[in-house]
């Protein structure tokens, strides 16, 4: 993997400050490599477009070619707006060997970016690789999973240490690595990809608006034989849900419900998902039940239960198509 291209897509959406700090540390990181950066306001509307156009003139701003700032002619959410980078990125530079999507609220650490380099350099087998991400104080995130499951839904749900236990190889989250590891999927805060593997699997799928769409693109990469590499080396700053709100959210937006519908009719079919939604509303309901009955808080968004059935019950023409776009695909770039 000596002299490999590297292409990085940082994805902004009304954060262009932070969105700009994001791209230093990450320059500060590639610098010496073989390298360039492209930045996509996902359509903000807000200015942050001309910000992000501006730019710093930090170390490696300037050098030709390095940094590339466009705007998506529409908010497609987090899989449409890495891919209309990464295809920009193809389009204008070095066809890159190495693929690496970074969140606008992340700030990678010193060596992040090599240990990631050096994990699938040893590690051929691993077309997908991820940091161990931590909050600005130091604190742990957890972002290695388990391929979401009918069975894991109870057992996520119930919140019942005897459930838990019993259905422990089926938990999604994974307990935090101590090493370098394979996984089933990452959050993709922090994520470097071969770009053999998404040329034979194609891109995020941009059914998913916000959410699964990392699950997704994992699960397409196992079945194609490719590993995820979890390596604890890479460390990465994240604030985390700056552009989504998600930490003020009292209650699930409709496209989780949207996406975690088409993750699972996608990936195991309608009669699955139907049994996976039974099964997360009964260990809802076994949560709540125990939470009344010893006097306790229930735990959750409002109205989920509600929610959830609801929308199982109206989204029957949901799902119909899948959109995974390939490498190549045209689309209108503002620059």
């Amino acid at each position: 993997m000596e002299n490999q291209h590297l292409l990085s897509v940082i994805l902004n959406y009304r954060t262009p400050e932070m969105t700009l700090n994001s791209a230093t540390a990450l320059l500060a990181q590639t610098k010496g490599m073989s390298a360039s950066l492209v930045i996509v306001d996902n359509a903000s509307d807000d200015g942050s477009f001309e910000i992000l156009q501006a730019g710093p003139n930090g170390e490696g701003w300037n050098e030709e070619d390095r940094v590339t700032v466009i705007q998506s002619p529409k908010n497609g959410g987090f899989g449409a707006g890495n891919n209309f980078g990464i295809r920009a990125g193809m389009a204008a530079n070095k066809k890159p060997d190495l693929v690496y999507v970074l969140n606008s609220d992340a700030f990678p650490d010193q060596g992040s970016i090599s240990a990631l380099i050096k994990g699938l350099k040893q590690n051929p087998q691993a077309g997908f690789a991820g940091s161990y991400i931590h909050g600005p104080e130091g604190e742990p995130h957890i972002t290695a999973f388990r391929f979401p499951t009918m069975l894991s839904e109870l057992e996520g749900a119930a919140r019942f240490g005897p459930i838990s236990r019993k259905l422990a190889n089926f938990t999604v989250a994974l307990p935090m690595p101590k090493e370098t590891q394979t996984v089933d999927w990452l959050a993709g805060a922090s994520l470097m990809m071969r770009r053999e593997v998404l040329d034979e699997i194609g891109l995020f799928d941009e059914t998913f608006f916000l959410y699964f769409e990392e699950t997704d693109l994992c699960q397409r990469a196992a079945r194609a034989g490719w590993q995820t590499l979890y390596v604890c080396e890479s460390a990465v700053t994240h604030i985390g849900s700056v552009s989504t709100g998600m930490k003020k959210w009292t209650r699930m937006p409709r496209f989780w419900f949207q996406s975690r519908q088409h993750y699972f009719i996608k990936n195991h079919g309608r009669f699955y998902t139907a049994c996976a939604t039974v099964l997360h509303m009964l260990g809802a309901i076994i949560h709540r039940t125990r939470a009344i009955l010893s006097g306790k808080r229930v735990i959750g968004p409002k109205w989920f239960l509600r929610d959830l059935l609801l929308f199982s019950l109206t989204s029957r023409h949901l799902n119909r198509t899948v959109n995974e776009p390939e490498l190549g695909k045209d689309e209108e770039v503002i620059s």
